[in-house]
This record gives C-alpha cells, sequence and structure tokens, in this order.
C-alpha cells in the first residue's frame, strides 16, 4: 500500500489556493506531470499518494514559490509551475519578482509580456543593451517571440522606424523547389512563428497595414545582399541554417540607429554535412566582442509542455552517446 503524504501552506487563504491550483485543478495537474505523481488537494491540505520526503518538500517549494505570483495578482500560467518545478528541483531558488519588473512589451489585448526564466531575462537585457545580440538555444525557449516583442516594442516607441525579419531559404526535409511562387512566397510559410508574434503584439489588420507600407519587411535573407538597413530592428531567424559567408553578409548590413537580433538552435542544422554553420562560426569569432551579446537558452528556458523539455534532454543525451562513439 502507497504511503500518502499530507502538508498545508502557512496562512493560505481558500482564494489563493484556489487561484494556487488553477481552474479545473489545472496548476496541480501540471505539477503531477512534472512530478510524475497525482498531487491533490481537499479541505486546505495538498496529498500526494506514493511520494518519498524529498518529493514532498520539492512539492511545498514549488507551490510557495508560486504563491508568491498569487499574492502579486497575477495569474499562474503553465509554464511558471513548469520553471519553478524544474529549478527548485535542481535546488535552485526562483526570482519571480525580478521577472515580472520587467515588461518589455503588451499584446494587443493589454497583456504584459516578461521573460518568464533567467535565460529570456539575460536575453532581453542582452536585446537592451547590445547592438547585435546571438540567442541560441532549442525550440521553445521564446527566441523569436521575445525578439519581435522588443522590435515591436523600439517601433512603437520610435526608437526605429521599421522592421526587416528574414530567414535562409534552406529546406528542412521539405523540398522548397515544388512549393508554388516566388522565393519570398516559398519562404513565408517558414515564417509562420515571426508573423505570429506580430499578430498577438498588433493585431493582424494593423500587421497587414505596416507591411504594405514597408514599415515592416518579411524577406528571404538572399534579399539583404547590397543593402544597408539604418533605423531598423532586424532579426534573423532559423540562423543556423546560414553558411559563413551569408551570416559575413548579414552582420555587415547594420547601419546607424539600428540593432540586430540573431536566433537558432544548432541541434537543428539543416546545412548538408560538409557546409559549416555561419551562426556557430559567429558566436565563436565574435564572442567578447563590444556591442555584441552572444546568449545560450537551454532546455532549462523551455516554456512549453513538459514533454519538450524532456525531449530535448533525451535527444540531446543520445547525441552525446553517439559522439562519445564516435571519438
Amino acid at each position: 500500500m502507497k504511503e500518502i503524504r499530507k502538508f498545508s501552506l502557512d496562512s493560505l487563504s481558500e482564494t489563493e489556493a484556489m487561484n494556487l491550483i488553477g481552474s479545473s485543478d489545472r496548476n496541480l495537474r501540471i505539477l503531477s506531470e512534472c512530478l510524475g505523481k497525482e498531487i491533490s488537494y481537499r479541505d486546505g491540505t495538498f496529498i500526494i499518494p506514493g511520494a518519498d520526503d524529498e518529493e514532498t518538500e520539492t512539492v511545498r517549494r514549488v507551490l510557495t514559490t508560486l504563491l508568491q505570483l498569487v499574492r502579486k495578482n497575477r495569474q499562474v500560467l503553465d509554464q511558471d509551475v513548469i520553471y519553478a518545478y524544474r529549478q527548485i528541483e535542481k535546488n535552485e531558488d526562483v526570482d519571480y519578482e525580478e521577472m515580472s519588473k520587467l515588461v518589455i512589451g503588451r499584446t494587443m489585448s493589454g497583456k504584459a509580456i516578461s521573460p518568464k526564466t533567467r535565460g529570456q531575462l539575460a536575453f532581453v537585457r542582452a536585446m537592451e543593451d547590445n547592438a547585435i545580440v546571438f540567442a541560441v538555444g532549442p525550440a521553445g525557449t521564446g527566441k523569436t517571440y521575445l525578439a519581435v516583442v522588443r522590435a515591436v516594442t523600439a517601433l512603437k516607441k520610435g526608437d526605429v522606424k521599421r522592421i526587416v525579419l528574414t530567414r535562409p531559404a534552406v529546406e528542412a526535409g521539405e523540398n522548397l523547389g515544388f512549393l508554388p511562387g516566388d522565393l519570398k512566397e516559398k519562404v513565408d510559410p517558414y515564417l509562420t512563428p515571426l508573423y505570429d508574434a506580430l499578430h498577438d503584439m498588433l493585431g493582424n489588420e494593423q500587421t497587414e497595414k505596416l507591411m504594405e507600407r514597408g514599415t515592416i519587411e518579411v524577406a528571404p535573407l538572399a534579399y539583404m545582399r547590397g543593402r544597408t538597413l539604418n533605423d531598423a530592428y532586424v532579426i534573423l531567424d532559423e540562423a543556423q541554417n546560414t553558411t559563413t559567408a551569408q551570416m559575413k553578409m548579414f552582420l555587415t548590413r547594420l547601419g546607424f540607429h539600428s540593432r540586430m537580433v540573431i536566433t537558432g538552435d544548432i541541434t537543428q542544422i539543416d546545412l548538408s554535412h560538409n557546409t559549416a554553420s555561419g551562426l556557430v562560426e559567429a558566436a565563436r569569432i565574435l564572442q567578447g566582442m563590444r556591442d555584441i551579446a552572444v546568449l545560450e537558452l537551454t532546455a532549462d528556458d523551455v516554456v512549453r509542455h513538459p514533454l519538450v523539455q524532456k525531449i530535448i534532454e533525451r535527444y540531446s543525451q543520445e547525441e552525446n552517446h553517439q559522439g562519445g562513439k564516435q571519438r
């Protein structure tokens, strides 16, 4: 028979408890997925069948941490639960107050957008302080979304006059040659994450208007050649698929009063095996230069379903294992 662990949180009101566990116990269900054991709440008591002392203490610390958000009248989001569990499991503290104070933009509905992890916090600060920022990390770490939010905020404030969004036209297991349209039309479907972020910040209608005026430009990387981008916020997405020559060409487009953010995931390079990634080369060559920041986000910064982080970690372990075999 499984031993049942129980605990209560000091001074927890019923209203706070409801906000803490979430609608239909959603936050507890997410925390249960992270822990691998069912967690329930009844009559002021949290219940965990089959948990040991360490697991029980982890859950207590996670809930105590999330209670900070509740008491600041902030909704506890899925990613808050996941991140708090992940950090506390590694015996690290979580300072939500510092992250929530840094609002980098607001959605169309007025919702404040703040970094959700330490890695994201470092990324946001780097974008504020540097002309060029490289953000390298796996899917789900918020690289693209935060870059677009920062770009739109800069445009609204008048810090820049336009936004330029680009990516290399490299096949990722699909054949671009068989898609209809010109090169831009072929690449547009691959820019969906950028469009989604723009629509979130500006709405569909305003985004389309700004694109028609040229205030927001979306173009394949090849269209950047020969240009100088002044007064612009420029985002290069999927940069792991640039060649060294393409990356050098892109970086030298930087004009006066402009910012560049380069994002990519070096575990998903679709270049031929004999071609070096321009992102990898640039991050190595430019590391430590003034006004250039190179940030590495990790699985700890993934703010998606708990399984996403586990999948990333499992693939990373497999790649390291295969690399060890080849050495």
